[in-house]
């Protein structure tokens, strides 16, 4: 048993190139810097003393910015190349991030927020797109999951630190944190990685179809995609804007616990992703499926906080549920996406893929604080298990569309 999953360990991780690692390092020491963003509404309702809707419109303008961001990213993708944009992403995020916590006014914070996820959103699609130079066809979904990998491993570092420097030093020291890592790891990706042309079709599977369109824009199946896609990210992205105030209302949990527990979630992705992923890809052809019981499993984690809400175990077995739902359904999503495009089309496909997740940014927090407020916690998690179920009904039945993207210009 031990041995087949060594085996298992190496299998999924080899073969993949130089770069892809290289990249992967680099992804890993910004993401160890995250800091802020996972306790935002935490420092915005307990050192600012802003409201729960407050707090929600900050968050609002983050999304906001992040859909402009992921838009301007793919342009600037298309227009000066994937490695000036993440480099120059970077290091103004580094900058933006240390200022950040010399505002201290709601107007202010919106548009310091706003901004900053504009230049920090707009690393995305240029990431995505070197992603896919950095490797070759017949790995990427494996190149994608690694680099999650060193996402989610950074992460399971960026809050758990974070959560102790707020609770032993003060919140302004997590805007230092955070910018410092921004800058070290573009100085980083300068060093370690060069510019490169973006491998053809060709030098993969011949056999494989190229499935994008002229147009991203007249991609129907794709466009549903990204519909079903971005309420899939609201479901999810509760975790990180009204989790954490979960959790520290209903069970005064403190900020430590609360960056534990979000450390966790990145923790057992990066142990179980990459063998998953790799069994999956060759035994789940169609990527669809796998995203949809991915987020079955959203609803679930959210039935179970009402199921058990007295007991604070309960937000640990969430976060569990909500991980191996994570798991299924990002990298095949992301995969599918990918696999829509061309070299010639990337920057728009990945564009409107990372504005899904934008868009989830601007609704999620909103939506989520406003229904917490009104309605309570208990009526918040039905109607996200809810919307759940409906999104794994959409995916199911997009399963059943065209494969190949339509020709239109």
């Amino acid at each position: 048993m031990l041995r087949r999953t060594a085996n298992l360990y190496r299998e999924s991780f080899g073969g993949l190139s130089k770069d892809i690692w290289l990249l992967a390092f680099v992804t890993f020491i910004n993401r160890s810097g995250t800091m802020v963003i996972p306790f935002m509404s935490v420092y915005l309702t307990g050192e600012l003393h802003f409201t729960l809707p407050q707090a929600g419109w900050v968050m609002f303008c983050f999304g906001v910015g992040s859909v402009f961001g992921s838009l301007l990213g793919g342009r600037l993708t298309d227009q000066f190349g994937y490695y000036w944009v993440q480099f120059g992403s970077l290091i103004l995020t580094g900058i933006m991030f240390i200022s950040l916590q010399f505002v201290h006014s709601m107007l202010g914070i919106c548009l310091a927020v706003f901004i900053l996820s504009i230049v920090a959103d707009a690393f995305r699609p240029a990431n995505h797109a070197s992603i896919a130079v950095y490797s070759k066809p017949k790995n990427r979904a494996r190149s994608y999951s690694l680099i999650r990998l060193a996402i989610n491993l950074g992460f399971s570092i960026g809050p758990a630190i974070g959560g102790i420097i707020a609770g032993a030093f003060g919140f302004k020291w997590l805007f230092w944190a955070d910018g410092l890592t921004c800058i070290a790891a573009a100085m980083l990706f300068r060093v370690f990685l060069s510019q490169k042309q973006e491998q053809t079709e060709q030098s993969g599977d011949e056999s494989k179809p190229v499935l994008a369109s002229a147009s991203a824009y007249r991609d129907h199946t794709f466009l549903i995609f990204i519909a079903l896609t971005t309420l899939g990210g609201i479901v999810f992205m509760q975790l990180f804007s009204t989790i954490p105030v979960y959790c520290k209302q209903h069970f005064q949990m403190t900020e430590s616990q609360i960056g534990l527990l979000l450390a966790g979630n990145g923790l057992l992705i990066a142990l179980i992703e990459m063998p998953l992923v790799y069994t999956l890809d060759s035994k789940m052809p169609q990527k669809l499926r796998v995203v949809a019981w991915g987020v079955l499993l959203f609803g679930l984690s959210y039935l179970l906080l009402n199921i058990a809400n007295a007991w604070v175990g309960t937000v640990i077995i969430y976060a569990i549920v909500i991980t191996f739902g994570e798991i299924l359904m990002m990298p095949f999503s992301n995969v599918f996406a990918i696999e829509r495009s061309s070299p010639t089309t990337r920057g728009q496909y990945m564009a409107l893929y990372s504005s899904s997740w934008s868009v989830a940014h601007i609704i999620a927090p909103v939506l989520g604080m406003q229904i917490a407020a009104h309605l309570g916690w208990t009526a918040l998690w039905y109607l996200i298990a809810g919307l759940s179920i409906l999104i794994f009904l959409g995916y199911r039945m997009l399963e059943k569309r065209p494969v190949v993207a339509t020709q239109q210009l």
